[in-house]
């Protein structure tokens, strides 16, 4: 059995992103008081009295709103109550209970799951208990009152959910499952594509840029294994970024990258590489995650002979960091080749996390220096004695030198390239440190 579900529920503005963010212990959702802000589901890994849950932050359920984005948030927010072992109901003290707190009461009873009724904004225990009392009209059961802000109530909350989690429950070891996040600007296909994937709406999907504000994550398994799905928020241009949420979206899309093990960099075919593109792009770089550059909306491009072989020159040549990273040309929108990405992410995986023994690294490196001489300056040359490999993900290389200063850019560049071409590592960054020794400390170890 999987960990149990809790999904948080209730209108907007009523302060699930900031219990939630308590229970997580970060601030994994985007706290505004604007209604509206969390569209998404947000998922968080918890713990109650030695107890893993997994907490799921929904938007705001409006329940007889036409907008295109709210009704959307509403459907998230069914999806997220489908999935869900117990349910938070959140509502506002200072409110009372209005009409939309009395018909998501009626949804959530007819969902037959058990439901914990919260009243936040008690920020006076004594003063607001009279108003708890309303409440008990929604037929839910126990109203608990808290203050998320200040975190009064919330230890009696927590008991609640835990006495109502499924039984004799076993947890899931996530060390097999790969975390793919998915980047690019705003409005490239990443909500599409995982929508593809997953078979479900997952993720909220309009043609309005900027629409997926959080990194939301999605458990996925297949015949080719175990994945963890991290849709991200599109990054745009600082000079287009004029609200708090956009920074926070922008925050969140490179913590995502930090916990991805492989980033599908999506980009538009038809507008190409743009410079936004290779701003993000160098992010995953940086970060020594493996990269595979997924080029979308392939469909809608007219082709030639040889126009795949000169679209892919035109990658490499407008992102030449990443002439590693293997290129798939697809379409989310009528799931061209999207089966394919799989075997591709498995391989990026396991190249990112490779290790290669000390001698036959050494045996590379000796051959290496027989065919290219190490460089030369005034005089002295460039020694290098031996390496090892000290980290994985990316593959990281320790090199012994005699003098770094000595060990230039383009030597460092020609020996990345001889240990990929010995040993592959497509789509993965390799990582190259330098450490000085003397001849004389070489020598006691034998080099």
């Amino acid at each position: 059995m999987s960990k149990p579900i809790v999904a948080l529920i209730g209108k907007p503005n009523v302060g699930k992103s900031t219990f939630f963010n308590y229970l997580a212990g970060s601030r994994i959702s985007i706290v505004e008081d604007t209604p509206g802000v969390t569209r998404d589901r947000i998922y968080a890994e918890t713990n109650w009295r030695g107890r893993d849950f997994t907490l799921i932050d929904t938007g705001g359920i409006e329940p007889d709103s036409d907008d295109i984005i709210l009704s959307q948030m509403r459907e998230q927010a069914n999806l997220a109550i489908a999935m869900a072992d117990v349910i938070i109901f959140l509502t506002d003290i200072r409110q009372g209970v209005t009409a939309a707190d009395k018909e998501i009461a009626l949804m959530l009873k007819k969902s037959g799951k058990p439901i914990v009724l919260v009243c936040n904004k008690a920020d006076n225990i004594e003063k607001d208990k009279d108003e708890i009392y309303e409440f008990y009209n929604l037929g839910i059961g126990e109203p608990y009152p808290i203050s998320a802000t200040n975190a009064i109530g919330i230890g009696d909350v927590l008991d609640a959910i835990y006495d109502k989690f499924p039984k004799n429950d076993e947890e899931e070891n996530d060390d097999d499952k790969i975390k793919v996040a998915v980047i690019g600007k705003p409005n490239v296909g990443k909500s599409s594509l995982i929508n593809k994937i997953l078979g479900e709406n997952r993720a909220i999907v309009s043609d309005i840029a900027g629409t997926t504000r959080d990194a939301i994550d999605s458990e996925f398994e297949n015949e080719k294994g175990k994945y963890v799905l991290i849709d991200t928020a599109g990054v745009r241009k600082k000079s287009k970024i004029k609200e708090n949420i956009e920074k926070y979206s922008i925050m969140r899309t490179l913590l995502a990258i930090e916990r991805a093990d492989v980033c599908l960099m999506m980009i538009d075919a038809v507008e190409g590489v743009t410079d936004q593109d290779a701003k993000i792009a160098g992010e995953a770089h940086e970060a020594g995650k493996g990269v595979i550059i997924v080029v979308n909306k392939w469909d809608a491009v007219e082709k030639e002979t040889g126009t795949l072989e000169s679209y892919k020159k035109d990658i490499y040549q407008k992102l030449k960091y990443l002439s590693y990273a293997p290129i798939i040309f697809i379409s989310a929108l009528t799931g061209q080749r999207v089966n394919k990405l799989f075997d591709l992410i498995n391989s990026v995986a396991e190249q990112n996390a490779l290790r290669v023994k000390t001698s036959v690294l050494n045996q590379v490196i000796n051959e290496a220096i027989a065919i290219v001489q190490p460089p030369s300056d005034k005089g002295r040359r460039l020694r290098i004695y031996y390496g090892t490999q000290v980290a994985t993900k990316p593959p990281t290389f320790v090199i012994f030198v005699n003098d770094k200063k000595l060990f230039h850019f383009s030597y460092e560049r020609y020996l990345v390239n001889q240990i990929r071409k010995e040993f592959g590592l497509v789509g993965t960054p390799i990582r190259i440190i330098a450490r000085e020794k003397s001849d004389k400390e070489a020598k006691k170890e034998g080099f």
